[in-house]
């Protein structure tokens, strides 16, 4: 069986090819111009450009190739897919069908019309299940009772979250919620969370600050996480900012979070003193 890769960017695809490669798999891989790293294409047997409208000519490099399952991998710009894409006749008849304009809806008439030409988008992480962790801590040091507790709250408030189709990442200290993810990704939110404990965002009038004690953050995936679009992913950039922001914590959700360079994050965050609790 053939397998297709649509690639957006970041490092995903490349840990996708990678993986594939170890499995034994040949890939075909769409690189999106302006987004995917132009070395992937030296990782490809058969590699094609794509335009963030084309929606045609990917499925026709598809059907071409003989590809029956595709994995999606790597970041899109929100603001090219809804505002820099220039859609071909097959993408935007899709568009017209859609009920709301969001990534979610977006990616998912995408697959149903992979799916109605015999391509079945499946979970990005096929080939990568040694990167996702199983329920443990994965650091040396387990989170105290303060990061225990903080994980407890922080749960309830992810999965209340989850409803609303919001970020996936909440920092917290002292069960009072610090940040919450928006647009701007966890490495972000992660500074921000950090900027308020240092009084940066106090502006002329005083912030009520949380209870004593340091920042732990916890990324979950959604109930209803769909694997094939949306993967939760941490990394070494993430340990990085937690050490910057003064987190001590980090929970995230086992079976459903990629760890990029899941050896090297694990040896910062021990560096560090950094508790990593998947659950």
């Amino acid at each position: 069986m053939r397998y297709g890769l649509i690639a957006g960017n970041g490092r995903f695809p490349f840990m996708v090819a990678d993986g594939a490669r170890k499995a034994g798999v040949s890939l075909s891989i769409a690189g999106i111009r302006d987004e995917t790293d132009p070395a992937l294409e030296l990782e490809a047997e058969s590699f094609t450009w794509i335009g963030i409208g084309q929606l045609g000519k990917l499925i026709r490099f598809f059907k071409t190739e003989g590809v029956e399952k595709a994995v999606m991998a790597g970041q899109v710009k929100h603001v090219r897919i809804f505002s820099g894409a220039i859609p071909d006749a097959r993408m935007l008849k899709m568009l017209l069908k859609l009920p709301r304009r969001n990534t979610n809806s977006l990616i998912g008439g995408i697959a149903s019309e992979l799916a109605s030409e015999g391509i079945e988008l499946i979970d990005s992480t096929f080939f990568l299940q040694d990167s996702l962790p199983t329920a443990e801590t994965l650091t040396r040091r387990k989170p105290n009772a303060a990061e225990r507790a903080d994980i407890a709250y922080g749960q309830d408030i992810t999965h209340q979250l989850a409803g609303l189709n919001l970020g996936q990442t909440i920092v917290v200290r002292g069960k009072a919620c610090v940040a919450i993810e928006a647009m701007e990704g966890t490495d972000s939110t992660i500074r921000r969370a950090g900027e308020i404990m240092r009084g940066e965002h106090q502006r002329g009038s005083e912030v009520a600050k949380p209870q004593s004690g340091s920042l732990t953050v916890i990324k979950l995936s959604k109930p209803d996480q769909d694997m094939r679009f949306d993967v939760p992913v941490v990394g070494l950039s993430t340990i990085q900012q937690m050490t910057e922001a003064g987190a001590t914590c980090l929970c995230i959700s086992a079976g459903k979070t990629l760890m990029f360079d899941r050896a090297e994050m694990v040896a910062l965050a021990d560096q560090h003193k950094i508790a990593i609790i998947a659950v």
